[in-house]
């Protein structure tokens, strides 16, 4: 069977490689897998928008040009669109090292027979532990006073009443979207000692009861909790979620936190609810465009912390990830159907 590993600088082609081997059972000098090797830009270069598919890394030709004879292929950011499964006449199955295949277009796969998988909660424990901190940072003016300490000023004037940071310990916290990486965050809070509350239409109830949260609807949600932190899924009815009205329900000198999809906040009113006091600090770890522009509003604004799309930049989930497609692989090898399929209908293959 030939194989494209399609990989990156996070989830290298070579660790996509080592994985599809052991799982296979295939040794280096055996002539059972012919697997071939192809490195992507990402993160080097920001992903996008590629023939039509979102968030991408590379160019349709190269990649046509490395599928030639391909029937499986691990990746994690390659352009899968309409003109490469058109291309590539012997493609049977993509596995996507990602939460969800947003690289690729099922309605093509489809079309074309492919199978599609990806790796579910592959950064969940990542991302969980980057938005924590990214509370903890925002609360507690860490970023900012380290920045001071470094640039030579002592900051002993945070430890005045009106500057001073905020516990976890008895607030509220509201997180919006309850899914692998909610759950997750909601159990340390609670180890914190904050209240968590949950604002999610589709969350499970026995797991909410079982976590010891309190499910609102958003509103409410945003009303009663001083930190807010987004988890939710980006799609067309989740896109600026969180817009200026519902800023403006959130109580005065809450902290929000975004380490999940930049489009979920809507970011025009963010300057003018910080320079009010609406929000006494933003953390953001995505935007609504990566990276942000040379003339960036929140750039150098008090109280906003800022970091380059890192929650789910760990060697854990690099290695999770490559294993979970690797595994996908080696099911197709063995007549199986995938454990993860996007578009399911998808596994009888090509006619």
């Amino acid at each position: 069977m030939r194989v494209l590993a399609a990989g990156d600088h996070f989830v290298s082609p070579a660790l996509l490689e080592t994985c599809l081997r052991e799982e296979t059972g295939d040794s280096d000098d055996a002539a059972g897998l012919d697997i071939r090797r192809l490195t992507l830009p990402w993160p080097v270069e920001p992903f996008g928008p590629v023939g039509g598919v979102r968030e991408a890394s590379g160019d349709e030709e190269t990649l046509i040009k490395s599928l030639d004879g391909v029937e499986v292929c691990l990746t994690q950011m390659a352009p899968f669109t309409e003109a490469v499964f058109a291309a590539a006449p012997d493609l049977r199955l993509v596995a996507v090292c990602r939460g969800g295949p947003v690289n690729v277009d099922l309605a093509a796969a489809t079309r074309a027979g492919v199978a599609v998988t990806y790796a579910p909660g592959r950064n969940a424990s990542a991302a969980a532990e980057y938005a924590v901190g990214m509370i903890l940072a925002a609360m507690r003016h860490i970023p900012h006073a380290d920045a001071e300490l470094h640039a030579g000023s002592w900051r002993g004037d945070l430890y005045a009443y009106d500057k001073a940071g905020l516990e976890l310990s008895g607030t509220a916290v509201g997180l919006v979207g309850y899914g692998a990486i909610g759950r997750i965050v909601a159990r340390v809070l609670r180890a914190f000692g904050a209240r968590v509350l949950v604002s999610d239409p589709y969350a499970d109830a026995g797991a909410l009861a079982e976590d010891g949260v309190t499910p609102l609807d958003l509103d409410d949600l945003l009303r009663a909790s001083s930190v807010v932190s987004l988890h939710a899924r980006l799609t067309p009815e989740t896109r600026h979620l969180i817009d200026a009205r519902r800023l403006a329900l959130l109580p005065h000198g809450a902290v929000l936190v975004n380490t999940a999809r930049g489009e979920l906040l809507d970011h025009e009113p963010l300057p003018a609810a910080l320079a009010d006091g609406r929000l006494r600090a933003v953390a953001l770890d995505v935007y609504d465009v990566e990276p942000p522009p040379a003339d960036w509003a929140l750039r150098g604004v008090p109280g906003v912390v800022a970091t380059p799309h890192l929650a789910g930049a760990t060697r854990q989930t690099a290695e999770r990830a490559a294993r979970i497609v690797a595994g996908e692989a080696a099911r197709h090898l063995r007549g199986l159907p995938p454990e993860h399929p996007a578009n399911p209908e998808a596994a009888g293959g090509r006619s």
